[in-house]
């Protein structure tokens, strides 16, 4: 049960959820039916359908205001009208950024098809720290070095005006310093399972489908996740297929991007964020979502793995899947700038250990060894919640807050072995030292267990990441500190520092301090 989540067949979804997501598809896209020779009936400040909607937008884009940005906020702050982060082309890969092109500059080609590629790089070492004992799951005492590198393909193809086929290619190598064991709060959210490497696969497949919902836009570039060149200011969006979960799901533009800002996994996303994912990240997945100027939801039905940091999913929707719920609300307290506030929570039904019944058994004589395996129910569900909080500040300066929770009774399954967590930093540009494309990042993650979790490592039990065969229990803290500088084109170098106190939350190890170089390329 080494490493930990980062993804062919398609789920057998429930006859109303497909329902419903059908009839919405048919009724935006059908063409409308009119008897022939026959006038409508003429009503006082008619409504417009979406269908009706769709066919006032022109082709060619039309400036909201004097910026051709969309409209301003009441406190003079750009309207983003709620999208995910990815879409306003400031914590993905820049590859199509048109203000600071990559190698490769046309990525879509004949407004209809998309092609695009990043490589990362990551290495990472550590020197010996105190560690007076370790077990099997330990952030190792003695000093090592390891790289990861990871490579992806973006495709798409647009073959109606709303309509897009998303996909990508995955190679990834390498590893990560322990082999991405014995830290919570883990340094390099690149890293997968050393058995999951160099193979060549296919991270994402799916079907993208917006549902105007007003005839006003934001105009933006294209992006691998989205092909058209602006966005309309409202809209529905209906999404189905093999996806990661962490391109909609709690996010935030300062640190979600482990190619260009934090490496650290609860740092780009809260630890305790148990997604739905195979031992690459990657899942089936519907999901439906509303942007709108103030307010934005998005909800997912996702599948999760049989076993821990698998490649197969569990398709017995009766017994295993994932609900995600994620609210999202523009507020303006600052004149000039927005707080964006994002709401998550999620249910998790699986085949999960409880604690509690694990430590019961070893202490009774029952088992001979803590293990977690042996109390396993079918159908058990774990809820959690995520509170994200980003904040745009003057002088290009952005801050951001983040609180998680899971319930610590049942099983760490995916992601992260923690049940708390809380973290904060902030980013600044090189504007002002006339680097404009560099950027400069700090921020703390603070992580605990619950009750029966750390008791069961305490006994000597072995989670999916965490396990030193015994456990002083102190809150694990992780900091990290990055300078990214463009270079030329897509090339990017970056610089961090990662300093970790009581790792795999146990007071008798540590602290550990991990420098790191990263590089990264946009194609």
């Amino acid at each position: 049960m080494e490493g930990f989540f980062r993804k062919r067949r398609f789920p057998r979804f429930t006859p109303p959820i497909c329902a419903i997501l059908l009839a919405v598809f048919l009724g935006v896209t059908a063409p409308a039916q009119v008897p022939p020779k026959q006038e409508p009936p003429v009503t006082p400040n008619p409504t417009p359908s979406p269908a009706e909607v769709a066919a006032l937008l022109p082709d060619a884009p039309f400036p909201l205001d004097s910026s051709d940005r969309g409209p301003l906020a009441p406190n003079g702050a750009p309207e983003d009208s709620n999208s995910v982060p990815q879409f306003r082309q400031t914590i993905q890969d820049q590859s199509d950024d048109q203000e600071n092109p990559a190698f490769f500059q046309h990525h879509l080609i004949a407004g209809r098809f998309w092609i695009s590629g990043q490589s990362n790089l990551i290495f990472q070492a550590h020197t010996p720290f105190h560690s007076p004992y370790s077990g099997p799951n330990s952030f190792h005492g003695y000093g090592e070095s390891a790289t990861s590198l990871t490579n992806t393909l973006f495709l798409g193809a647009r073959p109606l005006r709303f309509t897009e086929l998303i996909g990508s290619v995955d190679l990834e190598d390498g590893r990560g310093v322990s082999n991405a064991l014995g830290v919570a709060a883990y340094v390099n959210a690149d890293v997968i399972d050393p058995d999951l490497t160099n193979k060549l696969y296919l991270s994402r497949f799916f079907f993208h489908h917006t549902i105007p919902m007003a005839a006003d836009r934001i105009t933006q570039d294209p992006n691998p996740f989205f092909l058209q060149p602006w966005v309309p200011r409202q809209r529905f969006e209906v999404t189905f297929g093999k996806m990661s979960l962490l391109d909609y799901f709690d996010v935030n533009e300062v640190g979600s991007d482990p190619h260009l800002q934090f490496t650290n996994l609860a740092i780009g996303n809260a630890g305790t964020y148990e997604y739905a994912g195979d031992g690459h990240g990657y899942t089936i997945a519907s999901m439906i979502s509303y942007s709108g100027p103030r307010y934005g939801f998005r909800f997912a039905e996702a599948l999760l793995p049989k076993i821990t940091n698998t490649e197969v999913l569990n398709y017995n929707l009766s017994q295993s899947r994932s609900e995600n719920l994620e609210f999202d609300v523009a507020t303006y307290p600052l004149r000039g700038y927005t707080t964006h506030s994002r709401f998550l929570t999620f249910i998790n039904h699986a085949d999960l250990g409880n604690y509690r019944e694990a430590d019961a058994a070893y202490l009774s004589g029952q088992d001979p060894t803590p293990n977690i395996a042996l109390h396993r129910h079918p159908g058990t569900i774990k809820p959690g919640f995520d509170i994200n909080i980003e904040q745009d500040l003057p002088k290009n300066f952005r801050a951001y807050f983040r609180y998680g929770w899971n319930h610590g009774l049942y099983e760490s399954f995916t992601f992260s072995e923690m049940n708390d967590t809380v973290s904060f930093g902030a980013d600044l540009s090189g504007d002002a030292w006339h680097r404009k494309y560099d950027r400069i990042g700090s921020a703390w993650v603070n992580s605990g267990l619950a009750y029966y979790h750390r008791e069961y490592l305490a006994l000597g039990g072995i989670g999916f990441m965490l396990g030193d065969g015994k456990l002083t229990y102190g809150r694990e803290s992780v900091s990290e500190t990055y300078y990214t500088a463009h270079v030329i084109g897509g090339l990017y170098l970056a610089a961090q520092l990662s300093f970790i106190n009581n790792p795999g939350f146990n007071r008798a190890r540590g602290p550990a301090i991990v420098p790191g170089l990263r590089a990264h390329v946009d194609f």
